[in-house]
Parts: structure tokens; sequence; C-alpha cells
């Protein structure tokens, strides 16, 4: 369980008063869910999701939104998409009262599968 914590931690960025995260978007997948945890050949960390919706758009976007809003619990508002628009690799932002959203975040974090 160590390494998942670490794991978590090394994926959390707290830049500008909001937490960033590194993501890979599968759309026009079977279903739409979190997969887990995976690493680049450099050993930088991401988040894998999937969602059902073309990538068209903007809607692959809004259904990752959606589901990161309901997996987290916190407004849709609260999360951007401020890197990777029309790309499967983006990156996340997160805001809102940061001390409060982090923690929350890190212990979902932990629970995913690697």
């Amino acid at each position: 369980m160590a390494g998942k914590s670490s794991n978590s931690s090394l994926l959390l960025h707290v830049e500008s008063g909001s937490v960033r995260l590194n993501l890979k978007l599968t759309p026009k997948a079977k279903r739409t869910t979190v997969i887990g945890l995976a690493h680049d050949a450099d050993g930088s960390a991401f988040l894998k999701a999937s969602v059902t919706a073309l990538p068209e758009n903007g809607k692959a976007n809004v259904a990752l939104i959606k589901l990161l809003s309901k997996e987290w619990k916190i407004a849709k508002s609260q999360i951007t998409i401020i890197r990777g628009r029309a790309n499967p690799r983006k990156t996340i932002e997160i805001t809102g009262e940061i001390d409060k959203v982090r923690p929350l975040i890190n212990q979902w974090l932990e629970k995913l599968p690697l």
C-alpha cells in the first residue's frame, strides 16, 4: 500500500492555488470509468480514464469532467482541462478549497488500481 500513497502524491501538483494532475482519456469506450494509475517511460504518473462519448465538439471532455466531478464529489465548475482539449493526454486543474479538496482526492487515488 505504501507504493499507492507515493504514486498518488506524485500525481497531484499544487500550482497557483489549484491542484493539477495529468490524465489520459480514452473516448468511445465501452463504459465511462476511471481505470487507474499508470506511469510514463520516464516514471511520471498519470490517471487513466475512459468515456463512452465521442471525441467531437468537446463531448468526451464534458463527459470526463462529469465523471471526475461525481467521483470526487465536487462541483463540475471546479474542474477545468487546462491542457490537451483535443488530445488524449490532458492536464486537469481543480480549484476551490484546495486544503479540503486535495486530501479527499489523495484518499480516492490511493484506492485505485495501479
